[in-house]
């Protein structure tokens, strides 16, 4: 019997490096990074600080350019999009979750969440109205919904970022240390929204230093110095790729 076609990756990258100017020379944030990873997995990218965990984000959700190797992101060459291109792809096909929340002060939660609406017009305002109050209800805010960011704790407002960050609803979500602010507590109710959203079929990223990150996660690539030093399937239930382990997970990841 002929062997399963598999399934296109949502993003892959070959032979990707950042390379920054220093006094001290080039540094390669990355270096000849390549990675695949499937739709529908919730991966956790993990490693030292200085490892190149923030950089692998930023490049797969087009906040930074590459130096030299390719990107895409399904189906897109993010790599090769100019400015213009860059931004409204983006826009429609990235949620980014950031430590910091990121939400605009003098915008109620509502309109927070409903801002990217309004910048891609993917909904009328009408529309985009309900929708923000319909995704604040999924993530277990909707009775914040017309406050101001300074009024909530530091657990609503991330699941405020997380609400705001499937305005659009994207086929791939990053987050990069979205529990870095938060208590215990806080953090795993974060993180079990995120898993949420994965098991929807929705790719997410997650950068985390979480140390118990691979009983949430499909799949945990590590960093170290710029480089993939390993990936492990874990087989989370139900999720993408469960049941492989070991060397079959570098197969599967690494182009």
């Amino acid at each position: 019997m002929a062997d399963q076609e598999q399934p296109r990756p949502l993003i892959e990258l070959r032979a990707v490096t950042r390379a920054y100017a220093s006094p001290a020379g080039t540094f390669r944030a990355l270096d000849a990074v390549s990675l695949s990873l499937p739709a529908g997995a919730f991966v956790a990218v993990v490693g030292r600080s200085g490892s190149g965990k923030s950089t692998l984000v930023n490049l797969v959700a087009g906040l930074d350019r590459c130096s030299a190797g390719s990107i895409d992101v399904a189906g897109t060459a993010v790599h090769a999009l100019d400015e213009s291109a860059l931004a409204a792809w983006r826009g429609r096909t990235v949620g980014v979750v950031f430590q910091s929340f990121q939400l605009l002060p003098t915008l109620t939660v509502a309109e927070n969440v409903a801002l990217p609406m309004d910048l891609c017009g993917t909904y009328p305002p009408r529309e985009a109205r309900a929708r923000a109050l319909a995704l604040l209800a999924q993530v277990g805010i909707a009775d914040q919904a017309d406050k101001l960011p300074a009024a909530l704790s530091g657990g609503q407002q991330q699941r405020a970022a997380v609400a705001r960050a499937l305005a659009n609803d994207p086929p791939l979500i990053v987050a990069d240390e979205p529990t870095g602010n938060l208590d215990v507590h806080t953090a795993e109710l974060v993180l079990g929204l995120l898993a949420d959203l994965a098991r929807g079929q929705r790719t997410v990223v997650l950068v985390t230093h979480e140390r118990d990150v691979a009983r949430r996660v499909d799949l945990v690539v590590s960093l170290s110095d710029g480089r993939v030093v390993d990936t492990v399937v874990t087989g989370r239930a139900g999720g993408a790729g469960a049941g492989r382990t070991g060397s079959t997970a570098r197969e599967a990841c690494h182009a």
